[in-house]
């Protein structure tokens, strides 16, 4: 099976078939300019902890944090319009479905709520917790759990489709292409299933288990590991192409923009490897521990580790770094003229 084309930018209304939408982990913002920002224009305290990254549509910008709740927040005043409240903490990161957004919680609860008033649409459930992020491709929501499985729902009403056993535990988010899925799982393989079935197509093995999540690009799907290695492995029969060796473990999840694939490790190194052969095409130190991942947009690839950091994707060279008073780990979110991050410490700032 030959997965489609698939999106390097922000895809079609109701399609969000991967982590942050599209291979550039752009959130579904498309390719920005990422000026340096000089002000801080609004900061709000969401009160608990915050492990996912947030993502904006129509001038909300959607939060999960630790605190089981899920935030809305106006941009434009810096004010929270409404929240919703689950069943336990929160650290899958939201995505959208039309004007509905989706996210999981560790009661294995998965929730669609309307984006605009946060009324409750439907909610299914897994056996064990999820911090994957639900992903949406053809009508059904795909999500992983701990509890080992695959889950496929109905988008609409969030009836089930089909749930598939994997080895291990999922906290990778699925690609979702035209006819399969790719997930890492904590079995240390990379697996294919069928869209349509969930049934195991193939499966590869690393080293150790896999929380990134994995970004495809034509035939090629790209993906870290606990291993220390960046993988890159054929779409049809889960062949290893190349394998590149990082300083440590890899949380971190790829982006993709042409033939260059970023990725960070927990040796507080960023990486830009050759998508066809694997060569580095430049190393960037971005801080001590990197587990969150990059966003490229405008030739620029930006990552928060403990600070945010904007780095030249051709050459590597740092462009910009902005501290702030608490440590960041999740994706920012780039839009025209601001800049919008989520801290460890539940703190929101828009930058300017």
């Amino acid at each position: 099976m030959e997965p489609s084309a698939n999106p390097t930018s922000s895809g079609p209304e109701n399609e969000w078939p991967t982590l942050l939408c599209d291979n550039s982990r752009s959130g579904g913002q498309g390719a920005v300019s990422v000026p340096r920002p000089t002000r801080v224009r609004w900061q709000i305290r969401m009160g608990k902890s915050i492990r996912s990254a947030p993502v904006l549509r129509n001038g909300i910008l959607y939060v999960t944090s630790l605190g089981g709740n899920l935030h809305a927040i106006d941009v434009k005043r810096g004010r929270q319009i409404w929240q919703f409240r689950a069943a336990d903490q929160i650290h899958s990161t939201p995505s959208l479905y039309g004007n509905n957004v989706l996210f999981g919680c560790d009661a294995g609860k998965v929730y669609s709520v309307d984006g605009n008033s946060g009324k409750l649409l439907w909610e299914t459930i897994a056996a064990d917790e999820v911090w994957s992020s639900p992903v949406v491709h053809g009508g059904a929501v795909y999500f992983g759990s701990a509890d080992g499985n695959i889950y496929a729902v109905h988008a609409d009403g969030g009836k089930p489709r089909w749930v598939r056993e994997l080895g291990g535990r999922i906290y990778s988010t699925p690609f979702v292409a035209e006819q399969q899925i790719y997930v890492g799982c904590g079995d240390g393989k990379i697996y294919s299933l069928e869209s349509s079935t969930g049934k195991i197509l193939w499966g590869t093995e690393t080293g150790n288990g896999i929380d990134s999540s994995p970004a495809v690009i034509e035939n090629t799907v790209v993906v870290g590991s606990e291993d220390f290695f960046v993988y890159a492995l054929d779409t049809n029969s889960g062949k290893i192409r190349w394998k590149y060796e990082t300083g440590l473990g890899i949380s971190s999840s790829p982006a993709l923009a042409g033939d260059i694939a970023v990725i960070g490790s927990k040796n507080g190194s960023l990486y830009a490897l050759s998508i066809s052969s694997g060569e580095l095409r430049w190393k960037a130190q971005a801080g001590d521990v990197i587990t969150s991942s990059p966003v490229i947009s405008g030739g620029v690839v930006c990552i928060q580790s403990g600070e945010t950091q904007a780095f030249d994707l051709a050459s590597g060279r740092l462009i910009w770094e902005a501290r702030l008073g608490g440590a960041v780990q999740a994706v920012p979110v780039l839009t025209k003229d601001v800049i919008y991050l989520a801290g460890n410490d539940g703190e929101v700032y828009a930058l300017e």
